[in-house]
């Protein structure tokens, strides 16, 4: 008798998992999160003006934010049934997984090795490294220019590397732990010049305005994709199909220019976006 009520818990238990519930965690699709739940939670960056930032209140703003909320609009969701989550660049992956966000939209580059644990609908954005420099720096006019000069970077991440390894060998590397502390040193006069991406970039330009400039001589390329739990095919045909009305009907210029315009920033063409 034991056994077999051990046996029909078990099976509950095995059903209940199955069926997920719609719910973070399950196997359902998040197009079936947003019409069941009308909430959404979504990763997304928390130090980067103009892109992803937490301001004192504890809202977020930026260009990130804008495309996060209109995709979430396009599912169902009203922006008070999203919850936005700080993510970091390592923990991406993880939360995708783990089912503690539905969605990561958070400057994440789109890869080969990502796409092993997660899927990805865009890109939303094409960026291209570059380099910021104060607004009076005349003599910086790409990374080749940068031998004997001293460039920044967070600590963790490869593009100052590349810098010293394919531009500048002369070139002397500073790591800081945040973009902003980089961004201090470089207003300081202490540095000269911080590398990341572009559009990165044009936020701290865009918030120092008159004071920093971005070179504008991008010298890669890092093409910015929503994050979606793997095998989410509908959800990614769904993200997808909101970002292509987003590009059509002038709200994706608009969301760019508002956010990162004022640093002199020229807003691209919407890209191609990549379905699969």
């Amino acid at each position: 008798m034991f056994g077999r009520s051990l046996y029909a818990v078990f099976a509950v238990l095995v059903l209940a998992t199955a069926c997920g519930g719609g719910g973070q965690g399950g196997d359902a699709s998040v197009v079936d999160k947003a019409k069941n739940d009308k909430k959404l939670v979504i990763g997304v960056k928390a130090d980067q003006p103009g892109l992803g930032l937490r301001t004192p209140d504890g809202t977020f703003t930026g260009f990130d934010i804008e495309v996060a909320t209109y995709v979430a609009k396009q599912l169902g969701v009203e922006p008070d049934g999203i919850t936005f989550k700080e993510t970091v660049s390592a923990n991406r992956e993880a939360f995708l997984e783990q089912g503690q966000v539905d969605l990561v939209v958070a400057t994440y580059s789109i890869t080969d090795a990502r796409k092993q644990k997660v899927s990805f609908a865009g890109p939303y954005f094409v960026a291209g490294q570059d380099l910021l420099v104060r607004a009076d720096d005349t003599a910086l006019t790409g990374p080749e220019t940068l031998n004997g000069k001293k460039l920044c970077s967070v600590a963790g991440s490869t593009p100052a590397q590349k810098v010293k390894t394919e531009y500048a060998k002369e070139v002397q590397l500073q790591e800081e732990r945040t973009y902003s502390a980089c961004v201090d040193r470089v207003l300081g006069g202490q540095l000269d010049a911080l590398t990341t991406d572009n559009v990165i970039l044009a936020g701290y330009a865009a918030q120092h305005a008159g004071k920093l400039k971005v070179v504008g001589k991008p010298f890669s390329t890092e093409k910015y994709g929503i994050g979606l739990k793997k095998d989410d095919t509908a959800g990614r045909k769904a993200v997808n199909d909101a970002l292509e009305k987003m590009f059509a009907d002038g709200s994706w210029a608009k969301a760019l220019q508002a956010s990162v315009g004022s640093s002199g920033f020229t807003v691209p063409q919407a890209p191609a976006l990549e379905r699969y």
